[in-house]
């Protein structure tokens, strides 16, 4: 492609950075970055494909904001905004990975086991999420997998914290550069099915892969005292982002906003959601699965309870 078009692609991925950026500061930095860069000529020669990660190199140099991306997609990008997930396509993607719940099941011993990839918008996975914390909600203790989460949407990283506590928690906190607005985050009043509830205890798998929205419910779980993280630092981006046409099949997508904690005013961004007890994130089930065990023994063995321990002791001996 010309130099033409490319300087163009650029300075509409400027437009779009000076515009929406939650740091203007930073935006003005990433300009100079990107036009400098262009003035060496180093995207001249690439495909779009390629100059889309030579630019997300460069967008994340700065600050190292993993929500900076500039890509490329097979089809046209149709508008700014969320419209691809409006779309029939993105639908039947959500359904085909059942909603982000990879895996629901109860683990010998009573202890329950959430695993999952992607929190999709809430009108598509409440029935789904709403089903999984139905099962484990009788459990003794509750692993709750996020290594493979890549991410999604805030209210659904709310849905799913309501089934975990007994009462409205206000959690985090978002500052938005639009209108300087800050919302706070909180749980739900009202979830449909019975709750897990606020007292039995949670562990949450972490891994380097865990992102965004998977790193909301490791850090918000963890900060609130309501689960321990086992397994490897997050990736760290606590930044929403939205995305915004760049050309025909091009899109950036930018940070317009900043999650945190509403005592300390901390957040993951960068750093990652330390775990509580690190491990290699393949050794995280194991590791939580043999401290849940430990806590069923420790409820004893009297009455119904007999059985659940048998299990327990059996699950234990087989590690």
């Amino acid at each position: 492609m010309g130099s033409q078009s490319r300087a163009a692609q650029v300075e509409e991925v400027i437009r779009r950075l000076e515009a929406h950026y939650v740091f203007p500061d930073v935006a003005e930095k990433l300009a100079q970055v990107l036009r400098a860069r262009l003035d060496e000529g180093a995207y001249v020669d690439f495909g779009d494909a390629e100059f889309a990660t030579a630019v997300t190199a460069d967008l994340q140099s700065v600050n190292g904001d993993p929500h900076l991306r500039l890509r490329h997609h097979a089809d046209p990008v149709a508008e700014d905004g969320d419209a691809e997930f409006a779309s029939e396509d993105f639908r039947r993607t959500a359904e085909l990975e059942n909603f982000g719940v990879a895996s629901v099941r109860r683990l010998p011993g009573n202890v329950g086991y959430l695993d999952t990839t992607l929190l999709y918008p809430l009108d598509l996975s409440a029935t789904a999420f709403a089903a999984a914390m139905t099962l484990v909600a009788p459990a003794d203790a509750l692993l709750l997998d996020v290594r493979r989460n890549r991410g999604g949407d805030p209210e659904t990283s709310a849905f799913l914290q309501s089934y975990l506590v007994d009462k409205r928690t206000h959690y985090l906190d978002l500052y938005e550069r639009e209108g300087h607005r800050t919302t706070q985050l909180w749980t739900l009043p009202y979830v449909p099915g019975p709750k897990f509830g606020g007292t039995k205890p949670i562990w949450v798998l972490t891994g380097p892969a865990t992102f965004s929205g998977g790193e909301d419910i490791a850090f918000s779980l963890q900060r609130q005292g309501r689960a321990k993280t086992v397994g490897e630092p997050t990736r760290g981006g606590a930044h929403p982002r939205e995305q915004y046409k760049v050309d025909t099949y091009l899109d950036v997508t930018v940070s317009i906003a900043r999650t945190y904690d509403p005592e300390t005013g901390e957040n993951w961004e960068g750093t990652g959601v330390s775990p509580d007890i690190p491990v290699a994130a393949d050794e995280a089930f194991d590791t939580a699965y043999e401290l849940a065990l430990r806590h069923v023994l420790d409820l004893g063995d009297a009455g119904p309870r007999r059985v659940v321990a048998e299990e327990a002791r059996k699950a234990l001996d087989q590690r």
